[in-house]
């Protein structure tokens, strides 16, 4: 039999932190991830779903940060779902189960690594790193923006100094170059 081990998206054992004066960069390994679409002309039974887990549905540009699931709009009927991963490990599996034939859920949590950048200079470095209108937006703000040439989603957190960074997997060695230049240039 193989001894696998799990990595994370930077391909540690355990997830990496930065520490900067003014702000810290950490991987967030903690997560499972998972899309919703709605299925043509199952769109009210969606939203009712939804409604019912996370207490809204997030419209475009908006998070519900509802604990333990949150959710965030990705576009026209379509959500990314998000929960930790020690109590939601089969979140995708979970979510098949709650909406039925409403929606297609599918499973993202390898495709995705998740960054959080927290302290008080976060609005700086963003505005290094992308053109969303970090200053202005609000906690469960939600955007698409693309960090060093990359797709990303910003969520602008509970917290006013935090912000969550989601980005391809398959680039996290990249995504997290890019944040870590740009912490260190506002320090």
């Amino acid at each position: 039999m193989h001894d696998l081990k799990p990595v994370t998206a930077l391909g540690g054992s355990e997830p990496r932190v930065d520490t900067f004066a003014h702000v810290t960069l950490s991987e967030n390994d903690g997560l499972v991830l998972a899309s919703v679409a709605a299925r043509l002309g199952q769109e009210d039974r969606c939203h009712s779903v939804i409604a019912k887990m996370l207490g809204a549905v997030p419209g475009p540009g908006q998070a519900v940060l509802h604990d333990p699931e949150t959710g965030f709009w990705m576009g026209p009927d379509q959500w990314m779902i998000s929960a930790p991963k020690t109590s939601h490990p089969l979140l995708a599996d979970d979510l098949k189960q709650r909406f039925g034939d409403a929606a297609s859920i599918t499973e993202q949590t390898g495709a995705w690594a998740c960054f959080d950048l927290q302290g008080p200079g976060m609005v700086d470095v963003s505005e290094r790193l992308c053109a969303a209108p970090v200053r202005r937006m609000q906690a469960g703000d939600a955007q698409r923006t693309v960090i060093h040439q990359l797709g990303c989603f910003v969520i602008r957190g509970a917290d006013a100094d935090h912000l969550r960074i989601l980005g391809p997997r398959a680039s996290a060695g990249t995504l997290h170059h890019a944040l870590v230049t740009a912490a260190q240039s506002t320090a």
